[in-house]
């Protein structure tokens, strides 16, 4: 990180590292810049002088971004609670598959995300069923390897406590079947998800319901997110076979809905697109016999942001 009076540039530099922790903190693109953007804007408020004692500002910045995203953290309970049907967090997608230069998207949130196992659906579901410590302690110290005294600064509480939140935090995790702690840098789901993903895209186009059930496992679970700003389920749809009709039901109610194999939050999934609009970004999780275990589907327009110039 930066050292005492280090210049605009060395700041500016540290933005990355912001939005990919806040992103993961928040499971929001939009409220994960917010965070940094705030951030920002404490740091330049700092006196000079101030801003010269401090020996690390990107240190200095990290504490104050986890902080802001501790307090969104407790506000979004609340909110959530008033939220139209099930809330997702918004998918991320690879600006490359689309045909983006990284500079050209330089300065936007979804660029900066580094797309590994820690922000996998999956990942960022489970999550959401921590307490708002308890997501703080174990991201910053499980996926980005910070020491538990730094955290105790974002807390408010002891190194011990927050590592005990951390554990607490790798409790949930497993009591939700959830993988282990991702290394950072690792790549995400790979060639089997890939194959899957594919199957479901051939079998949903040509609304084969019999092959669907065959690709789906038959405890599978569909979560939608539509915000009540389009229509779509407001509970999750249980079972290969409800959701493999389900799913052909969707297919007859849009002709020319277009599906595409994408990349989402660094794992294969799917986007649907209709008239060159992208409607829907699918996320999966498979169960041990590599059927589909899990789909997430994000259709609310708000959360869809990043993707609508998609195409």
């Amino acid at each position: 990180m930066g050292e005492a009076g280090a210049g605009a540039g060395a700041i500016a530099g540290e933005r990355r590292q912001l939005i990919n922790v806040a992103y993961r903190l928040l499971g929001s693109l939009a409220e994960a810049e917010d965070a940094v953007q705030e951030a920002y804007a404490r740091w330049y408020a700092l006196p000079h002088g101030r801003r010269d004692d401090v020996r690390s500002p990107g240190a200095w910045l990290t504490t104050v971004t986890g902080r802001i995203c501790l307090d969104v953290l407790g506000s979004a309970r609340a909110r959530r609670e008033r939220y139209v049907g099930a809330w997702l967090p918004e998918p991320v997608p690879d600006r490359a598959e689309w045909g983006f230069a990284r500079e050209e998207g330089a300065t936007d949130p979804a660029h900066q995300v580094v797309l590994d196992e820690s922000v996998t659906m999956a990942f960022l579901v489970v999550l959401e069923s921590m307490t708002p410590a308890e997501r703080v302690a174990f991201v910053l110290h499980d996926v980005f390897r910070y020491p538990f005294a730094e955290i105790a600064d974002v807390l408010g509480r002891t190194p011990a406590a927050c590592k005990q939140l951390a554990a607490s935090a790798r409790r949930r995790a497993r009591g939700a079947q959830a993988p282990a702690a991702p290394v950072p840098g690792a790549p995400a789901a790979g060639v089997g998800q890939a194959e899957a993903v594919r199957r479901v895209k051939e079998a949903w186009e040509s609304k084969d319901i019999a092959a669907l059930v065959d690709l789906l496992d038959t405890a599978a679970v569909m979560t939608a997110d539509g915000g009540g700003l389009i229509g779509t389920v407001l509970r999750p749809v249980e079972g290969g076979a409800r959701i493999a009709r389900y799913m052909v039901a969707i297919a007859d109610k849009a002709p020319g809905l277009e599906l595409l194999e994408r990349s989402v939050n660094g794992a294969p999934g799917l986007v649907a697109r209709r008239d060159g609009t992208v409607m829907t970004v699918a996320s999966f999780e498979l169960a041990d016999s590599g059927r589909v275990a899990r789909i997430w589907a994000v259709r609310n327009p708000e959360k869809l942001g990043p993707w609508l110039w998609g195409g």
